[in-house]
């Protein structure tokens, strides 16, 4: 029998493709560009990962235009070349200006760590000097100074005493009780002769003039505290 164009018996048959296998999460895998076997496959893997929550994306508008810009002039077979060998992606990752300005801010960053930790190694001898000082200014100098401290204030507070108003009051009445007393010694040498009128009236009136001096001052003193 004679076989038609377009019969049953002849059919077809769909190109055969080389699945490409790929070690990158689907994430990544997802976002590679598509090639004339693996639209189906796309295809069936977007259906079934629709329904799992996509992780959000931290790459901005500039640095996402940068890598298409990288990749636009590649053939599919580099394409392919990046999917399937690590080696090469890890290079291409690597010529990426933005990779390249991070491991430059990552290897200043470090060597300012070790700086930073090399200075800090350097100053610890320094640092145990300076303790080891304060541990003897604590122990020998400051408790000198405390012991000098603590007897300054208890000769303030003696001082203090002293210039109270009460402590003022009762020196005063105990000096009017000793120009009272010499008063009565003056006159009684008098009268018993021991001096002479002269001398007498000198002394008295000096020592009473002192005592009525004080007994102003305390009178004055007891007016205005009350």
């Amino acid at each position: 029998m004679f076989k038609f164009w377009g019969s049953q018996e002849e059919q077809v048959r769909p190109p055969q493709h080389v699945t490409t296998q790929s070690w990158y999460p689907p994430s990544v895998s997802s976002s590679r560009p598509a090639t004339p076997g693996s639209t189906s496959s796309n295809h069936s893997s977007s259906q079934r990962l629709s329904g799992r929550p996509q992780s959000p994306s931290h790459v901005s508008p500039a640095e996402a235009a940068g890598i298409i810009s990288a990749l636009k002039d590649k053939s599919v077979d580099e394409l392919r070349k990046l999917l399937s060998d690590k080696d090469a992606y890890n290079q291409f990752l690597l010529s990426l200006d933005q990779v390249k300005i991070q491991n430059n801010l990552k290897d200043e960053l470090r060597k300012e760590t070790l700086q930073l930790a090399s200075e800090n190694v350097e100053k610890e001898p320094r640092i145990m000097e300076l303790r080891n000082q304060c541990r003897i200014i604590r122990t020998t100098e400051l408790a000198a100074a405390e012991e000098k401290l603590n007897e300054l204030d208890r000769k303030k507070e003696d001082i203090m005493k002293l210039c109270s108003p009460a402590s003022l009051l009762k020196r005063l009445q105990e000096r009017m009780k000793e120009t009272e007393e010499e008063s009565e010694k003056v006159h009684m040498q008098l009268l018993e002769r021991e001096i002479d009128l002269s001398s007498f009236t000198h002394k008295y009136k000096k020592l009473r003039m002192d005592y009525h001096r004080r007994a102003l001052i305390q009178l004055a003193a007891r007016t205005t505290s009350n």
